[in-house]
């Protein structure tokens, strides 16, 4: 990787400060407020990096004070040559969280942080990490995607060897990593221990954030604070560029706008106005996850991110502008919201990337129920021709077809099993739209369960399906999974693995460009 003072400054002109988590380019640190504490700095949680693009990455870190984030970034892991990146004061109004966007030219950036305190003291000890650049001609791309971590009661158990299965990705070199969602489990607290069927003890590792549902901002945070505090995560986040997106459980199980909790549910809960739920939530997600809100169509998820000549990442947001749960037959229900689905058309219209890869929170064709009367998801297992949710993706579909985006790959997590279903028109009761498919993965660390039936209406067949034969069966009965998709330095091929949690591969496929 070729750095430079000219590189850099490049990177400086990108764009301005926005987002909940202290966001500064290199060369406009933030001043200095009036909060020093005397001492040596310590990184609490580790670094990581994101939302990589042509020319530059993000890198994320937290202290444990009021201090200066600094950044040096090399082509070598000596360091030799660095280029040193002054960054934004951390604060408390950020949860001591901040991300800084530094030079990434070519090939893997390694970089180094340290807090430097205010008051001109030692600065922490360094932590490093590494990215890749965007790839250039002639390079291949891997790319892992899933979703869906300390879900259903298994946290860390570190007798267990904790979330073993980010070893095991981080293992395999990937080049970038698409988070399905669902990245923490805010509405799931942790008990010291759960008893298996088979007689062995879970023993979650235990904080007061995760004793209860969150409300406050603060128990938002300690969701994510909580997930960092594992070895693997922290290895996997360190040494990998990820973009990640949320889905529900950032904020509650199932949630919409403008719902206010009742019933069992509600009970749980002293704030029971998902709204303002949703605010916190959202806060703690952007402060605590390498993502740059300013790269958002919305300033908040939904984006696009090219990665290279033949790739390009659609990132949706399944959440935010939805229509409430409901039997999901209706006029003008809604998932993505107008400007999102026409963005995407757009968008995906106007790549010049060979493979298209929609990053979706949610799979269209699983049946996904929230309670006895409403859906979840898009489908609402109605045969025939599309409603409710249903007809705002067949507008999408359809508009892909009529503007001949080719090579449009899906990939999802949010059912908690790993599967690859084929979309086409001969099957399906709507039929405007060319021939897809859809990749499922899931859970990295959670509870696993289905598998779920397929709605017929975009006529979906499963070619292969992997679930366990009991509904939310540990980490440690086997059926966490992630997936991959390797893309060949020519883009003619985009290999398929559906992979278990040690890396294994489950099932695979070959998609040829078209």
């Amino acid at each position: 990787m070729a750095l430079s003072r000219r590189s850099l400054f490049r990177t400086a002109a990108a764009g301005g400060l926005a987002g909940a988590a202290t966001l500064v380019l290199p060369g406009a640190a933030a001043a200095a407020p009036a909060l020093v504490r005397s001492g040596r700095p310590v990184l609490t949680h580790g670094v990581a990096a994101g939302d990589v693009r042509p020319g530059s990455g993000l890198v994320w870190t937290r202290a444990d004070r009021p201090s200066r984030m600094v950044v040096e970034v090399a082509g070598s892991p000596d360091f030799r040559r660095a280029l040193r990146v002054p960054g934004p004061v951390l604060t408390p109004d950020t949860d001591l969280t901040g991300k800084l966007r530094v030079p990434a030219t070519r090939g893997r950036v390694h970089y180094r942080v340290v807090a430097e305190p205010l008051d001109g003291g030692p600065a922490s000890a360094p932590l490093t990490g590494s990215f890749r650049a965007v790839p250039g001609r002639g390079e291949p791309v891997r790319i892992q995607w899933s979703g869906d971590v300390v879900g259903q009661g298994w946290g860390i158990d570190r007798a267990t060897g904790g979330m073993r299965i980010f070893s095991a990705m981080a293992d395999r070199d990937p080049d970038l990593f698409l988070h399905s969602g669902d990245t923490v489990y805010a509405d799931g607290p942790l008990t010291e221990t759960v008893t298996l069927p088979d007689g062995r003890v879970w023993r979650n590792e235990m904080t007061p954030e995760k004793a209860k549902v969150a409300e406050t901002l603060t128990e938002f945070r300690g969701q994510f604070a909580y997930n960092l505090r594992d070895d693997n995560l922290r290895r996997f986040a360190a040494s990998v560029g990820q973009i990640v997106q949320w889905d529900d459980h950032e904020v509650t199980n199932n949630w919409y706008p403008g719902e206010i909790l009742t019933g069992e549910v509600g009970e749980r809960y002293t704030e029971k106005r998902v709204d303002v739920l949703a605010a916190r939530g959202s806060r703690a997600f952007h402060e605590w996850q390498p993502v740059d809100p300013r790269t958002a169509v919305d300033g908040r998820v939904y984006r696009r991110v090219p990665f290279g000549p033949h790739v390009e990442v659609f990132v949706l947001d399944m959440r935010t502008y939805r229509s409430a749960n409901s039997a999901n037959t209706g006029r003008g229900e809604r998932i993505l919201g107008e400007a999102q689905a026409r963005w995407l058309v757009d968008a995906l219209a106007s790549s010049r990337a060979t493979w298209k890869i929609v990053a979706s929170d949610m799979p269209i064709g699983v049946l996904v129920p929230d309670g006895d009367t409403a859906w979840e998801a898009v489908a609402n297992g109605v045969p025939g021709p599309p409603s409710g949710r249903e007809s705002e993706i067949a507008g999408v579909l359809a508009g892909i077809r009529r503007r001949r985006v080719r090579n449009v790959v899906w990939v999802t997590a949010d059912v908690h099993y790993t599967a690859a279903h084929h979309y086409a028109p001969e099957r399906a009761a709507f039929t405007d739209f060319d021939p897809f498919w859809e990749f499922v993965s899931g859970p990295l660390h959670a509870g696993a369960f289905g598998p779920n039936e397929l709605d017929p209406t975009f006529g979906p067949r499963a070619e292969f399906v992997r679930g366990p034969s009991r509904q939310g069966a540990s980490p440690l009965e086997g059926f966490q999974h992630f997936g991959e998709l390797d893309v060949a330095p020519d883009g003619t091929t985009l290999e398929v693995h559906l992979r278990d949690q040690a890396g294994a591969s489950l099932w695979t496929t070959t998609l040829r460009r078209t």
